[in-house]
């Protein structure tokens, strides 16, 4: 798929986000602890989301997502332990039905995890939780496999505040025996919102700051739940607002959630109103200034907003620098935001932004999600036409994303992907 953007005159209107895909997905393996039917609202429709439905029926349940995001799940025929390694390899979510068919089964066998190239992503903590529980595991070719016919509550000390394995670990520990407790766990708004889907289903689990308690129980009933709004998706669309000087609310979100976006945007200049569900900024014809940035586990900057900020502060007046401690390998980016004119140099997880009055359009291609995003905020403000190839990857994470952003005056065009762009010019070091 590629994108072909126009410059845009200011993006001027309002924009209702959402469910948060980060949120669907733990919740949608989470389900599979349900006992009978589940039904989950507010589900985005998007690949990885889809691609969760269709791992979860390969695993025995019945699942329908309707027109109005209404997600509805029936766990009574689960009883395959061994997930498709066609599925599995197509996102990073997959890998959280291990904890679900673990505890669940007593058994799994999962491929290695797929998704976007932004780093090693390493899933050893999931597995240290794991044994910690119990679990017998050994690697089998591309393959994990763990067994454990009765998981026990464990004390787990994550060396990192891993997203991935402090939803992993909750949801095994809600029907092993006894307490989990997990120290320097993420308190991602995603996971706040995984434990009240399970408390909702009839799970004992406890936050404090990083700690999280959980007491198992014998088992978990049906349940309704609704999704919490994307953060990332709000952020999108802000930041789009500030490149294009713009004036743009968004709807149906969190704002706590959005304070490290917001307080950012305030820092250059950006004029931010807060209201109960909605988030507004305005900037027209003004001037916006640098900032410095250092990507952290939640309350801290997401590292899923940096290359859509490195677009923005690419337009800004003065140097900006971008330290990203989450990934090893999220500013691949850079090199074809650099094709468009933007002046940055990366030296290991460091970017240094010398702002520049604008971008230009060319031919550039989406390496991974959060990247093709950037990319696309980056054309709304370029002169000239830019032909964004590999777009799909951009939709893996926004609903609706083209029609969106045309609703608030973007001028996008859909096609094929067209040939191999030329590599990337190089980066200064």
């Amino acid at each position: 798929m590629t994108y072909y953007i126009d410059p845009a005159e200011s993006l001027k209107g309002s924009v209702s986000i959402s469910g948060a895909k980060n949120a669907a997905l733990p919740i949608i393996a989470a389900s599979l602890l349900c006992d009978g039917g589940t039904t989950l609202e507010n589900i985005p429709k998007l690949s990885d989301v889809r691609n969760m439905i269709s791992l979860i029926r390969a695993l025995g349940a019945e699942a329908e997502l309707g027109d109005a995001g209404e997600l509805s799940i029936n766990t009574e025929n689960i009883r395959e332990s061994t997930v498709p390694y066609e599925t599995a390899g197509l996102f990073r979510g997959s890998f959280l039905v291990m904890g679900s068919l673990l505890a669940k089964l007593g058994k799994v066998k999962i491929p290695l995890p797929g998704g976007c190239r932004i780093g090693a992503r390493p899933i050893d903590l999931h597995l240290k939780g794991f044994a910690a529980m119990g679990a017998k595991i050994k690697q089998n070719g591309e393959y994990i496999e763990a067994k454990c016919p009765a998981l026990t509550g464990a004390k787990i000390y994550l060396d990192f505040p891993s997203v991935g394995a402090t939803e992993n670990i909750i949801i095994a520990g809600c029907l092993a025996e006894g307490t989990t407790i997990i120290e320097n766990a993420a308190t991602e708004p995603e996971i706040t919102d995984l434990i009240g889907f399970l408390n909702a289903a009839g799970a004992k689990i406890t936050q404090d700051n990083r700690a999280v308690t959980i007491k198992g129980v014998k088992s978990l009933k049906r349940v309704s739940y609704g999704i919490i709004p994307d953060r990332i998706e709000a952020g999108t669309y802000l930041t789009a607002a500030a490149l294009t000087r713009g004036e743009v609310t968004v709807k149906n979100v969190i704002p706590d959630h959005l304070k490290p976006v917001t307080a950012k945007l305030s820092d250059i200049g950006v004029d931010v109103a807060v209201k109960r569900t909605t988030v507004s900024v305005k900037c027209a014809e003004k001037k916006l200034c640098r900032t410095d940035i250092k990507t952290l586990p939640f309350p801290g900057f997401p590292t899923d907003m940096q290359a859509l900020f490195a677009s923005l502060l690419s337009v800004t007046d003065g140097t900006s620098i971008i330290t990203e401690t989450i990934f090893e390998n999220r500013f691949l980016h850079v090199p074809q935001l650099v094709r468009m004119g933007a002046k940055i140099k990366t030296d290991g997880r460091t970017a240094v932004i010398e702002g520049t009055k604008y971008l230009k359009g060319a031919r550039v291609n989406a390496p991974d999600l959060r990247a093709g995003a950037a990319l696309v905020v980056a054309a709304l403000g370029a002169k000239g036409t830019t032909e964004i190839t590999n777009a799909n990857l951009i939709e893996r994470g926004y609903e609706n994303f083209v029609a969106k952003l045309t609703a608030l005056g973007a001028k996008i065009e859909v096609g094929e992907d067209s040939s191999a762009i030329e590599t990337a010019p190089e980066i200064e070091k």
